[in-house]
């Protein structure tokens, strides 16, 4: 993935494929006493492609690919986040009514890493790879409108430990999801991403050195929130029946808005455009 923070708006919700598998399915088979392969120790392994900015902020647009990991274990859940994976330690009952979660996540980041199409931003320097680890934990209700729902409020709170932007993020997020059949389910989600002071500026500050390379005016960037999502996945069976594994179909699609100074840095005021927009499908396959 070329950046983070686009791949919040719609990956949020891609994301959340194997959160909806693990909790839509089960749910769905509770009048079926057949018990489903997400009974037991599982993974969903997935790869599609997306569509969204070459970086945050950007109004260049790139294709690049994506991969989703899901699962359980001997108790532990295995669930997907964009450029990385989390663990849940205290995965719920299937006859919870309010679950937990809380473990640990580790994600990747390439924003203005790779695919940087724009000749002013590219000649500003490639900054490094983040590699960001932290935790997550969340609350979700079941059976909010219907037998088989849920609803998540959650967040992330990721520090870099590669040596690129050096600071500390987080990211709350609310998501709904819900089976329409027992072929299709769809997720809703909604989310924000505050920056540190040294996240916003190794990301959003035009440097003397940067402003003599490229032309862009000097900048200095300050932390804050620099961006809301909101989101939507549509996923659908292959066989018919999500409770048996096997081959799924997934399509995401979603907005993000950069806000304060993300939204004012040159690389997006002058060279990019605060609305970020994504689209991405792909295929998973459960055993």
């Amino acid at each position: 993935m070329p950046g983070s923070r686009f791949s919040l708006s719609a990956f949020v919700a891609a994301s959340a494929l194997g959160c909806a598998l693990t909790w839509a399915v089960p749910a769905a088979a509770q009048d079926d006493p057949e018990t489903t392969i997400l009974d037991r120790d599982h993974l969903t392994v997935g790869v599609g492609g997306f569509y969204g900015p070459s970086y945050d902020g950007s109004d260049d647009y790139v294709v690049s690919p994506f991969p989703v990991v899901q699962g359980h274990f001997r108790g532990v859940d295995i669930n997907p986040r964009p450029g990385g994976v989390a663990l849940d330690v205290v995965p719920d009952s299937r006859d919870a009514k309010i679950g937990f979660s809380f473990g640990p996540v580790a994600t990747v980041s390439f924003n203005r890493n790779r695919q940087i199409k724009d000749p002013v931003v590219k000649a500003a320097g490639k900054l490094d790879a983040a590699i960001e680890l932290g935790v997550t934990g969340g609350v979700t209700a079941y059976r909010v409108l219907n037998d088989y729902d849920a609803l998540t409020l959650s967040a992330d709170v990721k520090w870099d430990v590669n040596g690129a932007y050096k600071g500390m993020t987080w990211s709350p997020s609310i998501s709904y999801l819900t089976p329409l059949s027992k072929a299709v389910l769809v997720t809703l989600s909604a989310g924000a991403h505050h920056a540190d002071g040294d996240y916003a500026r190794y990301y959003y500050s035009v440097t003397p050195v940067q402003s003599a390379a490229s032309g862009l005016p000097q900048y200095e960037a300050k932390a804050g929130w620099d961006s809301v999502n909101v989101g939507m996945l549509v996923g659908w069976d292959l066989s018919g029946d999500l409770r048996d594994g096997g081959f799924a179909l997934f399509a995401a699609a979603g907005y993000s808005r950069m806000l304060n100074d993300a939204k004012r840095t040159p690389y997006t005021a002058i060279r990019g455009e605060a609305d970020q927009w994504i689209g991405g499908a792909g295929l998973a396959y459960t055993f």
